[in-house]
């Protein structure tokens, strides 16, 4: 676990068609994440909490766990059943999950 009592999954345990949840910065997302995840940055995320389904499990991931732990952690107490991506980016992308990019360039973690 990472920080205290916050759920985890690792980055092959996310079922196909999870609603994934990336927490990172502009520049981050733009450089590389998973094919059909949705991008709300961490500081967005109380105004944009709306857009996020309640009625079905949510993985958050950033580049390594600890922005998404954050996230996991407010959102479960908000009603949410949020699960943290273990190693975040880092891992999907060592994992070999798909991943793609903005630009048509090399989808890459920075």
């Amino acid at each position: 676990m990472f920080g205290s009592g916050v759920p985890e999954a690792n980055a092959t345990e996310v079922p196909e068609g999870a609603y994934l949840l990336d927490v990172r910065e502009d520049d981050e997302w733009n450089a590389g994440h998973a094919p059909d995840a949705t991008h709300i940055p961490l500081g967005q995320l109380n105004q944009r909490a709306g857009e996020i389904p309640r009625d079905q499990r949510v993985y958050v991931v950033c580049r390594v766990g600890g922005r998404s732990a954050q996230a996991v952690a407010a959102m479960n107490q908000a009603g949410w059943d949020a699960v943290n991506v273990s190693g975040g980016m880092q891992a999907w992308q060592h994992a070999g999950r798909d991943m793609a990019a903005e630009g048509g360039v090399e989808p890459r973690v920075i």
